[in-house]
């Protein structure tokens, strides 16, 4: 009976304490509403009055990423992006040249890869991804690479792919 009375006399300190604080927020939050209707258009002023400009003059881009990539030198050589087809799949120098051939003073040129397999070369032949066989003679191939740059040079790379005598290296 002494803990019910106790806990009643509790609730009713509670309720007296609190009723002040609860009815002081009440008042307050009407007292906003009845003036809200001028706060509203006064802010509205204030806002136009106040526009913001963004300066982006010597500044970054904000939706641009932190890390970027490689940044690209004029040295760079730009691929052609065309389809490699036959020869301009291997390059020069996956090749050794196995013989030459002479026919009615034309020549061609016998050349192996790595595997073992044999591929006849001729004159004016695409061979690699920039290179064209330029001269076959007596001894040698002579290939020509011709790459462009980002800077839009175009220089010019001359391989020889000599042929060994029988039993040298």
């Amino acid at each position: 009976m002494v803990l019910r009375l106790a806990g009643y006399w509790a609730m009713a300190l509670f309720v007296v304490c609190a009723a002040p604080l609860f009815a002081s927020g009440v008042f307050a939050v009407e007292d906003i509403r009845a003036a809200g209707g001028d706060n509203k258009q006064k802010t509205i002023q204030q806002a136009k009055s106040q526009s913001f400009v963004y300066q982006y003059q010597d500044r970054k881009d904000p939706f641009m990423p932190f890390i970027t990539g490689n940044t690209d030198s004029e040295d760079e050589i730009i691929d052609s992006g065309e389809p490699l087809t036959g020869m301009q799949l291997i390059e020069p120098g996956q090749l050794t040249l196995v013989g030459l051939l002479n026919k009615g003073g034309e020549y061609y040129a016998v050349a192996e890869d790595s595997t073992g397999k044999g591929y006849i070369l001729t004159q004016g032949m695409k061979i690699g991804r920039r290179g064209f066989i330029r001269e076959i003679g007596p001894g040698k191939v002579s290939i020509e690479e011709t790459t462009v740059s980002r800077a839009g040079t175009k220089p010019l790379t001359q391989i020889d792919m000599v042929l060994k005598k029988e039993g040298g290296k």
